[in-house]
């Protein structure tokens, strides 16, 4: 019988990411209205969404018979992070620019610095 490696469950760091967001726009709307709120939405989505796009892509397959498709799916789930990043950074800059520039970095560095949850919160319990 083959042994069985669950894939890591990375719902609770996307949450986390989310989570931050929402608290970034928070403080955001206290601070600066509805306009700072936006720009914190925005931030945080130009850091989430190419994270989002990375866990999908990565976690396509599993197992020793698929080793070297496991890891082009690095390659190319990164390379895909990399371009939508830029893609999403020039979008933002030219069809909706940022009403306030410090909340829209400050949502977008707190929401990346949100993988240094990823120890604790993809941490599996132990079995012995």
């Amino acid at each position: 019988m083959a042994a069985r490696i669950k894939r890591p469950s990375i719902r609770r760091l996307l949450l986390a990411q989310l989570a931050v967001m929402g608290l970034m726009m928070g403080l955001a709307a206290w601070s600066d209205g509805g306009a700072g709120a936006f720009s914190a939405l925005t931030g945080g989505a130009v850091a989430f969404l190419p994270n989002a796009f990375f866990a999908w892509r990565v976690f396509r397959y599993q197992g020793a018979r698929h080793a070297k498709n496991i890891v082009n799916g690095f390659y190319r789930a990164e390379a895909g992070k990399f371009g939508l990043t830029a893609v999403l950074f020039t979008l933002v800059f030219i069809a909706v620019p940022p009403s306030n520039p410090a909340f829209f970095f400050g949502a977008y560095v707190v929401t990346l610095f949100a993988h240094w949850l990823g120890p604790w919160l993809l941490r599996r319990p132990s079995h012995t």
